[in-house]
């Protein structure tokens, strides 16, 4: 008996040892960009993941945006005590799926009135430093905070939110310096990921994590914007070389990005079907721009709406199966070879795939168009894995992909491959761009892109033509090619030719645009508005011109610059980069 009791005793010493003493050994191969996240409905409990999560992995998915809820008051309780039970049970079902995951480190502080832990920031070092010695070894990805400045508390700033960052990076490395600590912002605010570097988080942290949901809206709403989400990571790396040099290359995670099913019409729906070609386009265009992961929102309806791969009774839509033929025929880790423009119009991006080249590829807007590939191709529709041999295809917005991709298509992507792409004509090197209008209202967009659209335009033409009505609902706001300028302009002059609608009527235009606010502490209004401009009096056509030298070009919201809507006519519009551009 006492030789059974010192041989347990052994043991258990044992394990305590190889406990303390594991290293990080969570997997560290290359990440494959095609990942899932989950709303708090559908993940709160294991017989909830199971209505969902083994048919993501079915389809091929081998990332999960957080492997447990590893909230600071799930994990500590009121009496000082440290609570793992759920979260191991959470972490050890992922594992039993086969499915790789991080932890999102979030949680109140009783000295604070919610929001962010700044007053206790020593137990926010605690919280971080128990729970990384707790899952070392099989998380290596945390991710501090969700979608800050949400979920903060009134008044705290970018500066509070670097706080908790640099406390959380210093407590995980010094438990393991394997781990890999995540800033992150809303949306794509780069603005406010700018600020937060600046007030304390330079070099304290290993990754970057966005959510880009409104630029992806202008691409599922067919706009043509393809190229302005394509800059999304070339745009945050511009700002991370300048802010922090020695993280300008560090991972770059959408841990968010979704689309809603609902029916068009109704809220921000586009559709069963537009939400799988909004699946394929976001994975296409984002491997294209170097994304590391995309954590497509989410496995199953929650309580965000019809956003899931599956509906709420676990049925699969057809971004479920687009999503499965795309990692089916990409591969775990594609390689990204370039683009082509088919017919000088349509986009392709070519990828080396799991067993060929793969071609995917649509057209942005307006009508079918029948292109000619040379020979006969597979041609694969994702969202039903309808495979058609044939040499021509009449490409529409909804995305196909060509497997065994034509020798010059592929000589072409890889030359291509480091080009600007181009959004209506290539105006990387301009010194100026603009917009006009026909005589049918179309907008002519020379680098410029309104986006109220042709429809708008069209709607609101007046007779006589060649000019839009400044009283589109809302105004007009405005696109600038990010190949032309991004992120620090530098000195430009923006105007306008703009006429009263009403010659006797008095009537003025404000410019409204993004720029680096050094005083906001906030750190989440990258706007700037300029005294309103009054427009001559009489019927004449009349420029007006700001000239700007502290635009920051981010497309936070999808846009660079607006007009207010007002009784007056719009002729054009022209961004101009000054001298020491």
């Amino acid at each position: 008996m006492k030789k059974f009791t010192m041989l347990v005793g052994l043991l258990a010493s044992i394990a305590v040892i190889h406990a303390t003493d594991r290293s990080n050994t969570a997997p560290k191969e290359p990440m494959s960009p095609f990942g899932i996240g989950s709303g708090a409905t559908a993940s709160r409990t294991i017989e909830t993941l199971q209505t969902w999560a083994p048919q993501m992995r079915d389809i091929g998915i081998t990332w999960y945006r957080t492997g447990g809820n590893a909230g600071w008051g799930d994990l500590q309780k009121p009496d000082g005590q440290w609570q793992w039970e759920e979260l191991d049970k959470h972490m050890a079902y992922w594992d039993h799926l086969g499915i790789k995951y991080g932890l999102l480190l979030w949680g109140h502080n009783s000295k604070d009135a919610g929001g962010l832990p700044v007053k206790g920031i020593n137990d926010w070092k605690t919280y971080v430093e128990k729970l990384a010695e707790h899952v070392k070894g099989r998380v290596q990805w945390l991710e501090v905070w969700n979608e800050p400045p949400n979920f903060t508390a009134k008044g705290q700033t970018a500066e509070d939110y670097a706080k908790i960052v640099a406390a959380a990076y210093d407590a995980a490395h010094r438990v393991d310096p394997g781990f890999k600590v995540g800033l992150t912002a809303k949306s794509a605010d780069i603005n406010y990921l700018e600020h937060v570097i600046r007030r304390g988080a330079k070099d304290k942290f290993d990754w970057i994590s966005l959510h880009p949901y409104e630029v992806l809206g202008g691409v599922s709403d067919n706009k043509g914007t393809e190229p302005l989400f394509m800059h999304i990571v070339p745009t945050l790396r511009k700002m991370l070389a300048a802010q922090d040099p020695a993280r300008a290359n560090v991972p770059i995670l959408f841990t968010e990005l979704g689309c809603d099913a609902d029916p068009p019409g109704k809220a921000y729906g586009k559709g069963p079907d537009g939400a799988a070609h909004a699946l394929i386009k976001a994975y296409t265009l984002g491997i294209a721009q170097g994304v590391t992961q995309i954590q497509w929102f989410e496995g199953r309806d929650g309580d965000s709406g019809p956003m899931g791969l599956l509906d709420a009774r676990s049925n699969a839509r057809p971004a479920y199966t687009a999503y499965g033929n795309m990692i089916k025929h990409f591969g775990d880790h594609p390689k990204y070879l370039g683009w082509v423009l088919l017919n000088g119009r349509d986009y392709g991006f070519v990828f080396e795939g799991a067993n060929s080249i793969v071609l995917s590829t649509w057209a942005p807007k307006g009508d079918p168009d029948s292109v000619y590939f040379g020979q006969a191709v597979k041609i694969l529709d994702p969202l039903t894995g309808n495979i058609i041999n044939a040499p021509t295809y009449d490409l529409t917005v909804s995305p196909i992909f060509v497997l065994g991709v034509p020798e010059n298509l592929v000589a072409q992507a890889k030359e291509n491959k480091n080009k600007p792409l181009p959004w209506d004509g290539d105006y990387s090197n301009a010194k100026s761009i603009s917009v006009s209008y026909s005589e049918d209202g179309k907008a002519i967009a020379k680098g410029l892109h309104p986006t109220s659209g042709e429809d708008i335009g069209r709607a609101v033409v007046l007779y006589g033509g060649g000019f839009r009505e400044g009283s589109v609902p809302g105004g007009d706001a405005f696109i600038v090619d990010p190949n032309f300028l991004s992120y620090k302009t530098g000195p430009i002059e923006i105007s306008t030719t703009v006429r009263r609608k009403d010659p006797a009527k008095s009537v003025s235009v404000t410019l409204r645009y993004e720029y680096d606010n050094p005083l906001d502490p906030v750190g989440i209004d990258p706007f700037k508005q300029m005294p309103p401009k009054e427009i001559t009096a009489g019927g004449g056509w009349t420029t007006l011109t700001w000239k700007l030298d502290d635009a920051e070009f981010n497309s936070y919201w999808g846009y660079n610059f607006s007009f207010n809507a007002g009784n007056y006519l719009v002729k054009d519009v022209t961004v101009m980069k000054l001298a020491g551009m």
